[in-house]
């Protein structure tokens, strides 16, 4: 790409261009509130008006192989990004024609041939995504730059100050851009943040950056060429506040009653396009006649596009799902023949094993996380590997659990196989917003245009005597989400093996490792490799009982059934490996030929992983079963720091064989 000048040139032919984007944007929103008003645009509608200005002095100044995140009130970036107008508007209507495909509507709009991440609808939920994405293209160095919009609002949001923090650490190539309103919503500025100048606080994290006049087309365009030079040279971000305001209400259901009547009438006298126009007119470059041109081929392209949506066909319902994961996966690694050689390893050896393999055959792969390099990660797994593979690959992180995983979220969409590392599942919490809202939704939400390809690891379940808060199993929440696969791995093999597995797959996976289980020995098979993460185990055979269970539970559940075994009852063990999607045939299979199961679950027993697998059970096997449905869950407490209460607060070998015992009437 060749430099770009830092100063505009202001030919007459530009001076038309910046007009023309402006007005194109605000004559298309102005026909959106008027469709709003006859109900044909449903939901949230964020109109832009008034910041015409920052899309059209930035947005064309992008190279087509850049990226750009947008915020919920985005049509003014897609229209100047060079999204078909048509296409935009058929996704205002929901219409499958639409750029998302129908399945985003006005603040989800996605386009992959232009690198159009999406409108956002969580304030600052962005952030993390555009840090990821330039991480990426830092990673492949393609001098590609991510520019990511915003309101001020997010300046009060946690992502923000992980993002900046992040991105001013790595030097990151992002161009943030501010558009700062003065109203969050309905909240002005002054009496939500003690600092206002929101420059500063990017310049707490020593990132260059600088506050310029939003309404002013040619200022945004000046300060825009000087922020990507900056970043192009390899300068790391680059931060621009630009202060605007919109003249309408923050969305169509907002009566405005937080703001005077005056205030917007004196902030419409710097209206960007009339004040542009004015300047150009007297300076010669273009003529009074030039905007009522201008505004006749954008109404005619507006009616276009309007006959185009309403011509648009709905999305069937038989395809409600379609998109929740990709349509087509890969097929599963092939596992290498077994060598016979057996080596002693624990648990913790082969997810380092796994690691290595992963790094060793994929160039794209990399470890992220707190202390995953030089501490080598809180459970020790990752110790060695920064020695071998260095800081590029094994990244330590700050304690920015959302913004580290969103970033590995976005490396993920450009290209990269990040494996992120969470400390413990009790952390994950805080990265919950980017695992839902943006590695779940994604696929479903662009029609498939962008997928997540990325492995989020964490520690997870009690036993150790850590207390209430890393002592969870939240598993079953995140098995709730849909656009998630999530793993359990209870054996040497599966913990050596579902790794690379994990990492071809197209969508999000998320490994949970029991810490109970990273001590536990074991022989492994010297060429161990990928195993199936499709499928449930039976790890024992049985035809009196089914225990179904997974993870840390296992082997507590293989100690239950070899003590059942000397009273005459013979249990079989269902390791589910897979919480989300089940795998309902291996259940099913095992019950009508026991005909009794318990299922064993460490999650809290309201609203359980448990409870869903008994309702599947009731809903497909009800007619095969001999008994009720029996469960052992943890204790509907916090789990306790003494050893004696957390013991009896999660299943243990001898709660399984009572519980069990009781199931088949020998209780």
């Amino acid at each position: 790409m060749s430099a770009l000048s830092t100063k505009p040139h202001l030919s007459r032919a530009h001076v038309l261009d910046l007009l023309r984007h402006m007005v194109r944007i605000r004559r298309f929103e102005q026909k959106c509130a008027e469709l709003y008003t006859q109900q044909k645009i449903r939901g949230f509608l964020h109109l832009c008006d008034g910041e015409e200005g920052i899309a059209a002095g930035i947005i064309p100044l992008l190279g087509t192989s850049d990226r750009l995140v947008s915020t919920y009130r985005e049509h003014g970036h897609a229209l100047a990004r060079g999204l078909a107008m048509n296409a935009v508007m058929a996704e205002m209507y929901g219409k499958r024609e639409g750029v998302s495909g129908g399945r985003g509507g006005s603040m989800h709009l996605f386009d992959a041939a232009h690198n159009f991440y999406g409108g956002n609808a969580i304030v600052g939920g962005g952030l993390p995504l555009a840090a990821g994405l330039a991480l990426g293209d830092q990673m492949r160095k393609t001098n590609a730059v991510t520019t990511c919009f915003f309101g001020e609002g997010a300046a009060a949001e946690g992502a923000f100050h992980e993002s900046l923090n992040l991105t001013a650490l790595w030097k990151l190539p992002v161009l943030f851009v501010c558009e700062n309103n003065l109203y969050a919503m309905g909240t002005a500025l002054a009496l939500s943040e003690a600092e206002t100048d929101i420059r500063r606080k990017a310049e707490a994290y020593k990132m260059t950056a600088e506050v310029i006049d939003g309404m002013d087309v040619v200022a945004v365009e000046a300060a825009a060429r000087r922020a990507l030079a900056h970043i192009r040279a390899g300068e790391g971000p680059y931060f621009l506040e630009c202060r605007t305001y919109r003249f309408r209400p923050h969305s169509m259901f907002d009566a405005q009653l937080y703001r005077e009547k005056a205030e917007v009438e004196a902030w419409k006298t710097k209206d960007p396009i009339s004040r542009f126009q004015r300047w150009a007119i007297e300076a010669g470059l273009i003529h009074e006649e030039d905007r009522p041109q201008i505004e006749a081929e954008c109404d005619r392209e507006i009616a276009q596009a309007v006959a185009f949506a309403e011509a648009g066909t709905w999305e069937p319902v038989e395809d409600l799902t379609r998109y929740v994961y990709a349509p087509e996966r890969p097929a599963p690694p092939a596992p290498r023949p077994a060598s016979g050689r057996k080596v002693e390893t624990t648990y913790r050896e082969a997810v380092r094993a796994a690691m290595c393999e992963a790094l060793d055959r994929d160039e794209r792969v990399f470890l992220m996380g707190e202390d995953v390099g030089h501490y080598g990660g809180c459970y020790a797994v990752s110790k060695g590997l920064l020695a071998t593979y260095g800081p590029e690959r094994i990244r330590d992180t700050p304690l920015s659990e959302n913004g580290f995983t969103g970033a590995g979220i976005g490396a993920g969409m450009a290209g990269m196989r990040p494996i992120v590392e969470v400390m413990t599942v009790n952390f994950s919490l805080l990265a919950l917003d980017q695992i839902l809202n943006n590695a779940a939704t994604i696929r479903h939400m662009s029609g498939n245009q962008f997928g997540c390809p990325v492995v989020i690891r964490m520690a997870t379940g009690a036993g150790r005597q850590l207390a209430a808060q890393h002592s969870h199993s939240l598993e079953g929440w995140y098995a709730h989400i849909p656009g998630l696969r999530v793993l359990a791995p209870a054996t040497l093999e599966d913990a050596r093996g579902m790794l690379w597995t994990a990492l071809q797959e197209p969508d999000p996976v998320l490994i949970f490792e029991n810490i109970m289980l990273y001590n536990m020995k074991g022989e492994l098979d010297a060429e161990a490799s990928s195993v199936d993460i499709d499928r449930a185990a039976v790890r024992r055979a049985g035809r009196d009982i089914s225990l179904i269970t997974y993870g840390g539970s296992l082997h507590k559940t293989l100690e239950a059934a070899t003590q059942l075994e000397k009273t005459g009852i013979s249990a079989e063990v269902i390791d589910l490996r897979t919480l989300r999607p089940l795998d309902d045939e291996t259940i099913m299979t095992s019950l009508r030929k026991t005909r009794r199961t318990l299922i064993v679950d460490e999650g809290w027993r309201s609203g359980s992983l448990s409870a869903e697998i008994g309702m599947r059970i009731v809903e497909q096997a009800f007619f095969d079963l001999d008994a009720p449905i029996a469960r052992i869950c943890a204790a509907e407490a916090p789990i306790p720091y003494p050893r004696h209460l957390e013991h009896a607060a999660i299943p243990q070998v001898e709660t399984i064989v009572a519980a069990a015992r009781n199931v088949l009437g020998r209780g």
